[in-house]
């Protein structure tokens, strides 16, 4: 029989199933990053033991492998105790003539819709080890960012 008329199984056309992408570099978190690291890894455990299908089941033990992986590797921060700015530090600040506040984080628990961006985001490289009062770079521009304040940010120590 001819190659042409061959059936060939569904399972040949699918896209291969990758890992899910480890990010490079030290996975620094806050104390509340480890904790939903933590509850994340219960979460999808408990998911996978009620997973009746077994694609379904691969997919979350993808998941988990991935979040099981975070959650051994990450290092705890607490926010630098000189005033700088650090993982788990608020920040308020001004940038092209709007006061802006956000908290830098661990990726894993950033969200900058909530106001929390991770400590590699170039907003944060640009802000890290700086204090209240000073003027930072960004995109180029000499003092583009004016430091207002700096605390540690109560909920990322929880």
């Amino acid at each position: 029989m001819s190659v042409a008329f061959r059936r060939e199984s569904d399972d040949e056309h699918k896209e291969p199933e990758y890992e899910l992408p480890i990010p490079v570099g030290p996975n620094l978190v806050t104390p509340r990053g480890l904790r939903l690291l933590g509850e994340e890894v219960a979460r999808i455990e408990a998911d996978v033991a009620a997973a009746d299908e077994e694609e379904a089941r691969k997919k979350l033990q993808r998941r988990l492998r991935y979040f099981d992986t975070r959650h051994s590797t990450a290092e705890v921060q607490a926010p630098p105790a000189d005033g700088s700015i650090g993982i788990g530090s608020r920040v308020q600040y001004r940038l092209n003539e709007t006061e802006n506040r956000l908290t830098i984080v661990g990726g894993d628990e950033a969200d900058p819709a909530l106001g929390t961006i991770a400590f590699f985001a170039p907003l944060a490289r640009a802000m890290m080890g700086a204090e209240a009062g000073e003027r930072v770079e960004y995109q180029g521009r000499e003092d583009a960012i004016t430091i207002l304040s700096v605390e540690p940010d109560p909920e990322t120590q929880a």
